[in-house]
C-alpha cells in the first residue's frame, strides 16, 4: 500500500497552506464537487494541471455560499486569478429530477447530502468572489459553464437566458476540457501579459464593447432577437453545434444588450502526448484525507475504472458530450493506461476487478478519419448517423489488443466495459473485411469476457420517426445485436443480461410511439428498468427542438410533449407490465383509438 502524506493533495484550508511554507497562493480553485484527487473530477485535473505549470494551487470544495462567506475569504486573494467550477456535472441536473422535483442525494457531496452547492454555482461563486474581490480575475469552466457560453435555454427556469459570462460577471469562460488553454494563459500570464488583454486564447470566450467582426467571424442573432423570436434561436443552434464540431472553426459573436460574447475556436483536438500529460500527472486517485470515513458515491463509482479516451462521434440530439469534448476522438497511449492500471492494482481495496475500461462510448478508442484533410472540411456532428461514414477508422484491433495486455496483468482478475458500447458500429458492414474481421473479434471478446453480468446499450427507442429526431440507428439493430448476444451467450454457455436504455418525451415522440416501444419491448420479453423522461439540458439539439418547436436543420415544426400530464402519459408505457398502470394505459389507448395495441400488450 502506498502511504500518501497529507500535503500529497494540494491544499484545501490556510493551515494545509501554511504546512507547506507558502507565503502566497497563484491560483484558488472553488468548486462544486468534493476534492477527489483523481482524472475524473474536473477540479483535481486543472490543480495538477496548474501545479505541473510551477504554480501554486489550492482549492476551496464545497464552499459555504450562506452568511459571512468565510470560506470565499479563508485563504485571501490568489496572485493570478480565481478558478470557479459548478463540479463534474450540471448543479441543476445534479439537483432536480426530470419533473423538477428536488434530489435527496448528491453522489459528488460525502455521505450524499443533498445542500452542500447552490443551484449554478458557476454564478453563483463567481458574484460572491467579484464582491469581495473587484480587482482579481475569474475563470470559470467546468461542464455548467461550458454549455451556457451562448444563449440557452433553461428547463428549470423555463426560460431563454444569456450566455453564462453576463450572470457571473466572470472575466474569462474557458470551454470543453481545459487543460490546453490553461496552460496557455498560465504561460503569458508568467510572461508579464495582462489577464484581461488575453483575448485570443482558442477555446474561450469572454464579453467586450464595440467589437467589430472579422471576416470568418459567425454573427449570431443578438440574446434579445431570441427572446423574441424562437425561429432565430434554431437557427443560431445550428451555427453553434456546427462549429462545435469543426475541425478548423470560426470565431462566434452574439450581442447581449450593449455587449458582445466572443467565443474563440476550439483547439485542435489534444494529441497522444498532450492526452498522457494531463493523465499521467501524480493523482493520489483519492479522496481529500479531510472526508476520512465518508462514503462519496461518485467516487466509489469510478474507483476502480480507467478512461482511455475522451471525446465521441455519435452526435445523438440529446447528449452533450460532443459540445463539451468534441467529436473528435483523443486517445491515451496503451503505456499511460496500463501505467494507471497499475496504480489501481496497488489500492488497498483492490480485488483484481476492473470496472470498466472506457470512455464516453466504450468503442471508439484510437478511432479517426483516413483522410484527415476530410475531416478537417467536415462539419457533420455525427460521423456514425444517418449512416457510418466511408472515411471512418473503425479498427476495433486496438481496443482488443489493449484488453488482452490488461487482462495478462498477474493483478487483474477481469476487466469489465461498464460505458455504454455503440452497437451500430459492430454490426456495420464495411468493405474492407479487416475492419469486420475485427469487429466481429471485438463483439465476441466483450460479451465472452468483459460484461459483470449485465451489458448496458442505449437503443433510446424503437420508433424510426423519434430515432431520426435522436439521431440514433434502427431498433432493427438493437434486434441484431440481441441476436448475436444471446447467440454467444448460448455457445459459451453464458448467463447474462443485456440492458437497453430508452427515453419518453423526446422531441418528435407522441403517446402512440411510447404505445408501439412498450409492445415491441415486450415481444423481445424484456420487462424495461434503465428508463428515463427526456430532460431538456443546455447546448443539445434536442432540447433547442422542446424550447423552439423547431428542428434548426430543417426549421420544420417538432411535436413535444411539455407539460406533466403529457410527459407521464408517455412514461407510463415504460411500465405496462405492472398492474397499477394496466388500467389507465388500456383506457389512453381507448382514448387514442389503438384498441389493437391493447390487445398486442394484454
Amino acid at each position: 500500500m502506498i502511504n500518501y502524506r497529507p500535503d500529497a493533495w494540494l491544499p484545501t484550508t490556510k493551515k494545509e497552506v501554511e504546512a507547506r511554507g507558502w507565503d502566497y497562493i497563484d491560483v484558488i480553485l472553488f468548486s462544486g464537487d468534493a476534492y477527489v484527487d483523481h482524472p475524473s473530477f474536473g477540479a483535481a485535473v486543472v490543480g495538477r494541471t496548474l501545479e505541473a505549470e510551477g504554480l501554486r494551487v489550492a482549492i476551496v470544495p464545497q464552499p459555504d455560499w450562506r452568511g459571512d462567506f468565510r470560506d470565499f475569504k479563508k485563504l485571501g486573494k490568489p496572485r493570478l486569478f480565481f478558478g470557479v467550477s459548478a463540479g463534474a456535472m450540471d448543479s441543476m441536473i445534479n439537483h432536480y429530477t426530470a419533473n423538477k422535483r428536488l434530489r435527496s442525494e448528491d453522489a459528488y457531496t460525502p455521505d450524499k447530502r443533498a445542500g452542500m452547492r447552490p443551484d449554478y454555482p458557476s454564478i453563483v461563486y463567481s458574484n460572491i468572489l467579484k464582491d469581495l474581490y473587484p480587482d482579481v480575475p475569474v475563470a470559470l469552466g467546468g461542464i455548467e459553464a461550458s454549455l451556457r457560453r451562448l444563449t440557452h435555454y433553461d428547463y428549470w427556469q423555463d426560460q431563454l437566458k444569456p450566455g453564462i459570462l453576463i450572470e457571473s460577471k466572470a472575466d474569462l469562460l474557458i470551454y470543453g476540457m481545459g487543460e490546453l488553454p490553461l496552460k496557455d494563459l498560465v504561460r503569458r500570464l508568467q510572461k508579464g501579459e495582462e489577464f484581461h488583454t488575453l483575448k485570443d486564447i482558442p477555446q474561450t470566450a469572454w464579453v467586450g464593447t464595440n467589437i467589430t467582426p472579422g471576416e470568418s467571424d459567425i454573427v449570431l442573432f443578438s440574446h434579445e432577437d431570441c427572446l423574441r423570436d424562437k425561429l432565430k434561436q434554431a437557427k443560431n443552434f445550428r451555427h453553434i453545434e456546427e462549429e462545435s464540431n469543426k475541425y478548423n472553426a470560426s470565431r462566434i459573436l452574439q450581442k447581449v444588450k450593449n455587449k458582445t460574447i466572443v467565443v474563440n475556436p476550439p483547439y485542435p483536438p489534444m494529441s497522444e502526448k498532450e492526452i498522457d500529460a494531463s493523465f499521467d500527472l501524480p493523482y493520489t486517485r483519492l479522496p481529500h484525507p479531510k472526508y476520512k470515513g465518508k462514503v462519496i458515491p461518485a467516487f466509489d463509482m469510478i474507483k476502480f475504472s480507467v478512461n482511455v479516451h475522451r471525446g465521441c462521434f455519435g452526435g445523438c440530439s440529446f447528449c452533450t458530450i460532443s459540445a463539451h469534448q468534441g467529436k473528435f476522438i483523443a486517445s491515451r497511449s496503451k503505456e499511460s493506461i496500463l501505467k494507471e492500471i497499475k496504480q489501481i492494482t496497488q489500492m488497498p481495496d483492490f480485488k483484481g476487478y476492473l470496472s470498466d475500461l472506457g470512455g464516453p462510448s466504450a468503442n471508439m478508442y484510437r478511432m479517426k478519419g483516413r483522410n484527415e484533410s476530410i475531416c478537417r472540411k467536415c462539419k457533420k456532428p455525427s460521423c456514425i448517423f444517418p449512416a457510418v461514414c466511408k472515411n471512418l477508422d473503425t479498427n476495433h484491433s486496438y481496443l482488443l489488443e489493449l484488453y488482452k495486455e490488461v487482462d495478462k496483468l498477474p493483478e487483474i482478475k477481469k476487466s469489465f466495459i461498464g460505458s455504454g458500447v455503440r452497437y451500430d458500429m459492430l454490426l456495420n458492414r464495411y468493405e474492407d473485411e479487416q475492419l469486420n474481421t475485427a469487429s466481429r473479434k471485438y463483439t465476441e471478446e466483450l460479451i465472452i469476457r468483459h460484461v459483470s453480468g449485465r451489458l448496458k446499450v442505449a437503443p433510446e427507442h424503437t420508433q424510426a420517426e423519434v430515432l431520426k429526431y435522436m439521431r440514433k440507428p434502427s431498433f432493427e439493430q438493437f434486434g441484431q445485436f440481441k441476436n448475436q448476444f444471446d447467440r454467444i451467450n448460448r455457445q459459451y454457455g453464458l448467463n447474462q443480461q443485456l440492458i437497453p436504455y430508452f427515453i419518453s418525451s423526446h422531441p418528435g415522440c407522441r403517446e402512440t410511439d411510447m404505445a408501439e416501444l412498450a409492445v415491441q419491448t415486450k415481444q423481445l420479453q424484456f420487462q424495461l428498468e434503465q428508463v428515463q423522461d427526456f430532460t431538456p439540458t443546455p447546448m443539445t439539439l434536442a432540447t433547442e427542438m422542446y424550447y423552439t418547436g423547431y428542428n434548426p436543420y430543417t426549421l420544420e415544426k417538432v411535436y413535444t410533449a411539455r407539460s406533466k400530464e403529457q410527459k407521464l402519459s408517455q412514461r407510463q408505457y415504460f411500465f405496462w407490465y405492472k398492474p397499477e398502470f394496466r388500467r389507465q394505459i388500456m383506457q389512453s389507448l381507448e382514448r387514442l383509438k389503438r384498441k389493437d395495441l391493447i390487445k398486442k400488450l394484454f
